[in-house]
C-alpha cells in the first residue's frame, strides 16, 4: 500500500466499492466499471450503496449497514443504538428486510439526522429536553463536523452565551447548517443577485416566508453566528460562505497560468502588496493600450470638433457634425490621418490608465470591510483617487497629442512631430491645463468606477459570473454618465492646451476660459463633442476594463488579497468532472473524479473511516502476517 500506517480495513471496505463480485480482488472489468459509475449524475450515493453492499447483490442488509457503521470513527466516539425504533422502521422489527438503492439514499439522508437526535439523547439521560453547552459542542463537533467551518466550530459555545441548549435550538441549528444552500438562493433573491449589499434580520425573513423549510429560529441562529463574527447585525453574501463555503470552483475562462504567491491572507507582506499592485499595473497597461487603440479615430473627431471655434470669424467652422468631421479627415489625410499622434498616446495612455487601475483597486482594497464588502462612498473615494493619479502622466500625454491631432486641419501646413511640441512646451508647459485635467479627470473617475462595479453586479448571472460581454456592457454604460457629465471641463481643458492660431481668443487660466467661452460662444459651448466624447469614452473603457479583468483571469496570480468579483462561478465538482470528460474520447476519465467523490462521502454523510492507525497497530499487523499474505 502506498502509505504503510494506513488502516488495512478501511482500505479493503473502500476496495470493495470496485470489487463488485466481492471475491476479494479487482479485475480489469471491474476497474472499467467503476470508472463508469463514477461519472454517473448520482455517483455519490451510487459510491456509497456499494460501500455497503457487501454482498454484491444489489440490496443492503441490516448486517451490512451495521457492519459499515460500527466501523465509523463517530460511532467508536458515540455509539448508535442500532437496535432503536429508526433501524427497525427501516430494516423491519426482526431486521431483516433488505434495502434497495433508492430506499438507501433516503436511509442514508435520514441516519444523520437521527443520528444527531440519538446524540442528544444520550447527552440527556434525565428527559429534560436541555443540553449543557459544552454537550451540545460535542456532538456537533463529531456528528456534524462535515458541515462546521473553522469560523462555526470556533463559535460554538459563545452563541449559547453560557445557557443549555434546548432540543428546538438544537434541531433549528443543525436544519440551518444542512439548509445553507437555500439560506443564500433566498438572500440573492432579497437582494436581486447583489452579493454585496447588506440585509437585516427582517428583510430576510420577509425573503424567506415562500420557504417553508426556513424557519424564524433558524434565521435567528444565522444572525447570532453572523453576530459572532462582526456586530453590524446585518449579514452580506460573504457572511453566508463563512458558515457554508462553495467547495467547487469552476474557472469559466481557461487559465493560462497560475500561481499562488501566498498560502494564506494572513502571509500577505508588505513585499507581497508591492507585488501586487505591479501585477495589476502591468496587466492595466496592456489593457490600456489595447482600449486607447480602438477608439482612437473617434478621439481625434471629438477634439477636433472640440477646437472649433463657433464665434463671428470668417472660415473658422470647418466641420458641421462629427460625422462631417470624420469623413474630412479621410478625405483630406486618407486612414493614417485618423490615428495621427496615436504613438505618443500609447506610450502615454498605458501607464495612464495603469495607474488608474491600480491606485482604484488598492484603495477599494483598503476602504473594504473583512467581508469584503464597501460602502458607496469609499467606492466614489477611491474613484477619485484614482483620477487624481493619472493627471501625472495625462497631461502632458493630452497637451502633445491634442497638439498633433490638431495640425492636420491647416492644409499644407508643416508636419508637426511629438517631440518638437515637447521641445517646445519644455517641463512646466507639458502640464499646462493641469488644473482643467483634475476638473475632468477626478469627478469622471469618480463617477465611472462605482457606476461600473454596480451595473456589473446587476449583469452578473444567479452564480455571480460575469462573462466577458456582460463586463463589456457594464464597462461602457459606465461611461456614458462619467463620460457626459464632465464634458465642459474637457471643453476648458482642450482650450488651453491647444496653440490659439492668429485671430483666435487665447486663455490665461481655467476661470478665464470659462469666462470668455460664455461670453463669446453662449453656455452651448461647453457641451461641444460631447456625442464624440461619450461615443469614444465609453466603448474606450468598455473595452480597456474587459481586457483587464480578462488579463487577471487568463494570467491568475493568488495575492491574497480580493480578485475582480464575477470572475469565477462555484460549480458541482461532478458536472465540472463531466464537461471534462466530454472533451477526451479515448478515456472517460471518470477517476478524476474519485477524490472528490470519496472526500464527498465524508463530507455529505458524515461517513469517516478511520484512516490511519498507530505505529504499535501497524507493527503488530505485520509481524503476525505471514510473508505469504496476498494484498488484493
Amino acid at each position: 500500500m502506498p502509505y504503510k500506517d494506513a488502516l488495512e480495513e478501511s482500505v479493503r471496505l473502500l476496495a470493495g466499492i470496485a470489487d463488485t463480485s466481492k471475491d476479494g480482488l479487482i479485475s480489469f472489468a471491474e476497474f472499467q466499471a467503476f470508472e463508469g459509475l463514477l461519472c454517473t449524475p448520482d455517483a455519490l450515493y451510487k459510491t456509497a450503496f456499494q460501500l455497503f453492499d457487501r454482498q454484491g447483490n444489489g440490496t443492503v442488509s441490516y448486517d451490512n449497514f451495521a457492519e459499515i457503521v460500527q466501523k465509523t470513527e463517530l460511532h467508536s466516539k458515540l455509539p448508535f443504538r442500532l437496535d432503536s425504533p429508526f433501524i427497525k422502521r427501516y430494516f423491519g422489527e426482526k431486521k431483516q428486510r433488505l434495502i434497495n438503492y433508492a430506499e438507501f439514499t433516503q436511509l442514508l439522508h435520514d441516519f444523520h439526522e437521527e443520528y444527531a437526535m440519538e446524540a442528544f439523547r444520550t447527552k440527556d439521560p434525565a428527559g429534560s429536553g436541555y443540553i449543557s453547552p459544552l454537550d451540545f459542542h460535542d456532538i456537533m463537533v463529531n456528528v456534524k463536523r462535515h458541515l462546521l467551518t473553522a469560523d462555526v466550530k470556533d463559535n460554538l459555545v459563545a452563541i449559547t452565551e453560557g445557557h443549555k441548549v434546548s432540543f428546538p435550538y438544537f434541531m433549528a441549528f443543525t436544519s440551518l447548517l444542512n439548509n445553507m444552500e437555500l439560506i443564500k438562493r433566498i438572500y440573492l433573491h432579497a437582494t436581486q443577485g447583489n452579493r454585496t449589499e447588506p440585509v437585516t434580520k427582517d428583510e430576510l425573513l420577509y425573503a424567506a416566508q415562500t420557504m417553508s423549510q426556513i424557519t424564524p429560529l433558524e434565521i435567528d441562529i444565522l444572525f447570532q453566528l453572523t453576530g459572532a463574527l462582526h456586530h453590524t447585525g446585518r449579514v452580506v453574501y460573504s457572511d453566508l460562505n463563512n458558515i457554508a463555503p462553495e467547495h467547487y470552483t469552476k474557472h469559466i475562462t481557461t487559465r493560462l497560468a497560475e500561481i499562488r504567491a501566498v498560502e494564506s491572507p494572513a502571509d500577505r507582506s508588505a513585499f507581497i502588496q508591492i507585488l501586487e499592485s505591479t501585477y495589476r499595473f502591468t496587466l492595466g497597461s496592456m489593457a490600456g493600450a489595447v482600449g486607447a487603440t480602438v477608439v482612437y479615430p473617434i478621439d481625434l473627431v471629438k477634439t477636433r470638433m472640440q477646437n472649433q471655434r463657433t464665434g463671428s470669424y470668417i472660415g473658422e467652422v470647418a466641420y458641421r457634425n462629427s460625422w462631417d468631421c470624420f469623413k474630412k479627415v479621410i478625405r483630406h489625410e486618407g486612414f493614417l490621418g485618423l490615428y495621427r499622434g496615436l504613438l505618443p498616446q500609447l506610450m502615454g495612455v498605458a501607464p495612464e490608465k495603469a495607474i488608474k487601475l491600480t491606485v482604484n483597486d488598492l484603495v477599494r482594497d483598503k476602504l473594504s470591510d473583512k467581508q469584503g464588502t464597501i460602502p458607496v462612498w469609499s467606492e466614489v473615494l477611491a474613484g477619485g483617487c484614482a483620477g487624481a493619479s493619472q493627471v501625472v502622466f495625462t497631461n502632458p500625454l493630452e497637451i502633445v497629442k491634442i497638439r498633433l491631432q490638431v495640425a492636420g486641419e491647416i492644409a499644407g501646413g508643416a508636419k508637426v512631430r511629438a517631440l518638437a511640441v515637447v521641445r517646445d512646451l519644455g517641463l512646466f508647459g507639458l502640464y499646462k491645463g493641469a488644473r482643467a485635467c483634475l476638473l475632468r479627470d477626478v469627478p469622471f473617475s469618480a463617477i465611472y468606477f462605482p457606476t461600473y462595479a454596480h451595473t456589473k453586479a446587476l449583469f452578473a448571472d444567479e452564480d455571480g459570473y460575469n462573462h466577458p460581454l456582460t463586463l463589456l456592457a457594464a464597462g461602457a454604460i459606465a461611461g456614458v454618465p462619467a463620460a457626459s457629465m464632465v464634458t465642459p471641463a474637457d471643453v476648458i481643458k482642450t482650450r488651453l492646451q491647444v496653440v490659439a492660431r492668429t485671430g483666435q481668443t487665447t486663455y490665461t487660466g481655467v476661470w478665464d476660459a470659462t469666462k470668455k467661452i460664455m461670453a463669446e460662444e453662449g453656455p452651448r459651448a461647453f457641451w461641444k463633442g460631447t456625442a464624440a466624447r461619450v461615443f469614444r469614452s465609453s466603448p474606450q473603457f468598455g473595452v480597456t476594463l474587459v481586457t483587464y479583468e480578462l488579463l487577471q483571469r487568463l494570467f491568475y496570480v493568488d495575492f491574497g488579497g480580493s480578485h475582480p468579483t464575477g470572475s469565477e462561478v462555484h460549480k458541482s465538482k461532478s458536472i465540472d468532472t463531466l464537461n471534462d470528460i466530454r472533451l477526451n474520447a479515448d478515456h472517460i476519465g471518470g477517476y478524476r473524479a474519485a477524490v472528490p467523490l470519496l472526500n464527498g462521502i465524508e463530507s455529505k454523510f458524515g461517513l469517516f473511516l478511520p484512516r490511519f492507525q498507530s505505529r504499535h497497530q501497524q507493527h503488530t499487523i505485520e509481524s503476525s502476517s505471514p510473508d505469504s499474505k496476498k494484498t488484493s
